[in-house]
Protein backbone atom coordinates (compact mmCIF):
# COMPACT_ATOMS: atom_id res chain seq x y z
CA UNK A 1 0.00 0.00 0.00
CA UNK A 2 2.90 2.70 -1.01
CA UNK A 3 0.22 4.23 -3.60
CA UNK A 4 2.90 5.11 -5.82
CA UNK A 5 0.77 3.62 -8.56
CA UNK A 6 -0.02 6.32 -11.39
CA UNK A 7 -3.31 7.96 -11.51
CA UNK A 8 -4.09 8.24 -15.06
CA UNK A 9 -8.25 7.78 -14.87
CA UNK A 10 -10.86 8.46 -12.43
CA UNK A 11 -10.59 4.50 -11.77
CA UNK A 12 -7.42 4.68 -11.09
CA UNK A 13 -7.88 7.48 -8.46
CA UNK A 14 -11.09 5.68 -7.00
CA UNK A 15 -9.14 2.35 -6.80
CA UNK A 16 -5.97 3.54 -4.90
CA UNK A 17 -4.66 1.97 -1.74
CA UNK A 18 -4.01 5.00 -0.13
CA UNK A 19 -7.22 6.71 -0.98
CA UNK A 20 -8.73 3.94 -0.22
CA UNK A 21 -7.86 3.53 2.76
CA UNK A 22 -7.60 7.23 4.32
CA UNK A 23 -11.59 7.57 3.08
CA UNK A 24 -12.09 4.27 5.15
CA UNK A 25 -10.75 5.63 8.47
CA UNK A 26 -12.41 8.96 7.43
CA UNK A 27 -15.93 7.08 7.08
CA UNK A 28 -15.26 5.27 10.14
CA UNK A 29 -14.31 8.35 12.15
CA UNK A 30 -17.31 10.03 10.52
CA UNK A 31 -19.60 6.94 11.55
CA UNK A 32 -18.61 6.32 15.40
CA UNK A 33 -18.64 9.97 15.98
CA UNK A 34 -22.15 9.94 15.07
CA UNK A 35 -23.04 6.84 17.09
CA UNK A 36 -20.75 7.66 19.98
CA UNK A 37 -21.83 11.39 19.38
CA UNK A 38 -25.73 10.69 19.36
CA UNK A 39 -25.57 8.37 22.92
CA UNK A 40 -23.91 11.33 25.32
CA UNK A 41 -26.97 13.28 23.76
CA UNK A 42 -29.39 11.15 24.13
CA UNK A 43 -28.20 9.60 27.51
CA UNK A 44 -26.20 12.70 29.21
CA UNK A 45 -27.55 15.74 27.42
CA UNK A 46 -24.76 16.88 26.00
CA UNK A 47 -23.25 17.36 22.72
CA UNK A 48 -19.95 15.22 21.99
CA UNK A 49 -18.18 18.51 21.33
CA UNK A 50 -19.32 19.60 24.78
CA UNK A 51 -17.86 16.47 26.43
CA UNK A 52 -14.48 17.01 24.34
CA UNK A 53 -14.14 20.41 26.05
CA UNK A 54 -15.44 18.77 29.71
CA UNK A 55 -12.33 16.04 29.45
CA UNK A 56 -10.20 19.30 28.03
CA UNK A 57 -11.21 21.04 31.17
CA UNK A 58 -10.72 18.11 33.15
CA UNK A 59 -7.25 17.79 31.96
CA UNK A 60 -6.08 21.24 32.64
CA UNK A 61 -7.44 21.25 36.46
CA UNK A 62 -7.19 24.08 38.73
CA UNK A 63 -7.58 27.26 37.74
CA UNK A 64 -8.78 26.88 34.28
CA UNK A 65 -7.85 27.64 30.66
CA UNK A 66 -7.90 30.34 28.86
CA UNK A 67 -10.87 30.65 25.66
CA UNK A 68 -7.84 30.51 23.80
CA UNK A 69 -6.20 27.54 24.82
CA UNK A 70 -9.70 25.97 24.91
CA UNK A 71 -10.07 27.05 20.66
CA UNK A 72 -7.10 25.58 19.70
CA UNK A 73 -7.39 22.81 21.56
CA UNK A 74 -10.70 21.91 19.74
CA UNK A 75 -9.51 23.79 16.22
CA UNK A 76 -12.37 25.99 16.87
CA UNK A 77 -12.22 29.84 16.27
CA UNK A 78 -12.46 31.83 19.36
CA UNK A 79 -15.80 32.87 18.24
CA UNK A 80 -16.53 29.39 18.02
CA UNK A 81 -15.06 28.18 21.09
CA UNK A 82 -17.23 31.49 23.17
CA UNK A 83 -20.12 29.90 21.54
CA UNK A 84 -20.03 26.88 22.40
CA UNK A 85 -18.51 27.83 25.89
CA UNK A 86 -21.13 30.34 26.47
CA UNK A 87 -24.04 27.52 26.09
CA UNK A 88 -22.09 25.05 28.52
CA UNK A 89 -22.21 27.81 30.72
CA UNK A 90 -25.76 28.48 30.08
CA UNK A 91 -26.44 24.82 31.08
CA UNK A 92 -24.00 25.10 34.45
CA UNK A 93 -21.21 22.67 33.07
CA UNK A 94 -18.53 25.41 32.95
CA UNK A 95 -17.64 28.89 34.79
CA UNK A 96 -15.55 32.31 33.57
CA UNK A 97 -13.14 33.15 36.70
CA UNK A 98 -10.83 35.71 37.03
CA UNK A 99 -6.95 34.82 35.78
CA UNK A 100 -4.95 34.45 38.87
CA UNK A 101 -1.73 35.18 36.56
CA UNK A 102 -3.38 38.04 34.62
CA UNK A 103 -6.02 40.49 36.15
CA UNK A 104 -7.22 41.49 33.01
CA UNK A 105 -7.69 37.92 31.68
CA UNK A 106 -10.91 35.01 32.29
CA UNK A 107 -10.28 31.40 32.95
CA UNK A 108 -12.80 28.42 31.63
CA UNK A 109 -13.30 26.04 34.43
CA UNK A 110 -15.37 22.94 35.25
CA UNK A 111 -18.15 23.36 38.24
CA UNK A 112 -19.41 20.56 40.05
CA UNK A 113 -22.35 19.96 38.15
CA UNK A 114 -20.03 19.78 34.73
CA UNK A 115 -17.17 17.44 37.10
CA UNK A 116 -20.60 15.22 37.37
CA UNK A 117 -21.26 15.31 33.99
CA UNK A 118 -17.86 14.26 32.88
CA UNK A 119 -17.58 11.38 34.96
CA UNK A 120 -20.97 9.94 34.24
CA UNK A 121 -20.83 10.58 30.14
CA UNK A 122 -17.22 9.21 30.55
CA UNK A 123 -18.26 6.36 31.87
CA UNK A 124 -21.30 5.63 29.04
CA UNK A 125 -18.62 6.83 26.64
CA UNK A 126 -15.94 4.00 27.53
CA UNK A 127 -18.78 1.01 27.53
CA UNK A 128 -19.64 2.20 24.06
CA UNK A 129 -15.84 2.76 22.95
CA UNK A 130 -15.60 -1.05 23.99
CA UNK A 131 -18.63 -1.90 22.15
CA UNK A 132 -18.00 -0.22 18.70
CA UNK A 133 -14.73 0.95 18.79
CA UNK A 134 -12.55 -2.12 20.71
CA UNK A 135 -14.77 -5.12 19.82
CA UNK A 136 -14.29 -5.06 16.28
CA UNK A 137 -10.83 -5.11 16.35
CA UNK A 138 -8.44 -8.31 17.04
CA UNK A 139 -7.45 -8.29 20.78
CA UNK A 140 -3.68 -8.34 19.44
CA UNK A 141 -3.72 -5.51 17.53
CA UNK A 142 -5.70 -2.79 19.65
CA UNK A 143 -2.86 -1.57 21.66
CA UNK A 144 -1.08 -0.95 18.26
CA UNK A 145 -3.28 0.88 16.56
CA UNK A 146 -4.48 3.04 19.52
CA UNK A 147 -0.68 4.40 19.06
CA UNK A 148 -0.53 4.92 15.74
CA UNK A 149 -3.88 6.66 16.15
CA UNK A 150 -2.23 8.77 18.64
CA UNK A 151 1.25 9.26 16.17
CA UNK A 152 -1.39 10.24 13.62
CA UNK A 153 -3.19 12.90 16.01
CA UNK A 154 -0.18 14.80 17.27
CA UNK A 155 1.89 15.01 13.93
CA UNK A 156 -1.65 16.66 12.29
CA UNK A 157 -1.89 18.54 15.20
CA UNK A 158 2.05 19.90 15.17
CA UNK A 159 1.05 20.35 11.41
CA UNK A 160 -1.72 22.71 12.20
CA UNK A 161 -0.79 26.16 12.62
CA UNK A 162 -1.46 28.17 16.03
CA UNK A 163 -4.36 30.08 16.38
CA UNK A 164 -3.56 33.85 16.48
Amino acid sequence: MDGHAEITTSSDAANNALILAFGRLQGAANRLEYILGRALEVECGISHLMFEVLLILGRAGEPGLSMRAVAQEQVLTTGGATRLVDRMEAAGLVERVEDPADRRGRLVRLTQLGEETTVSASRIHVENIRRYFLAPLPVEDRDRFAEDLRILSHTARDTLPRLP
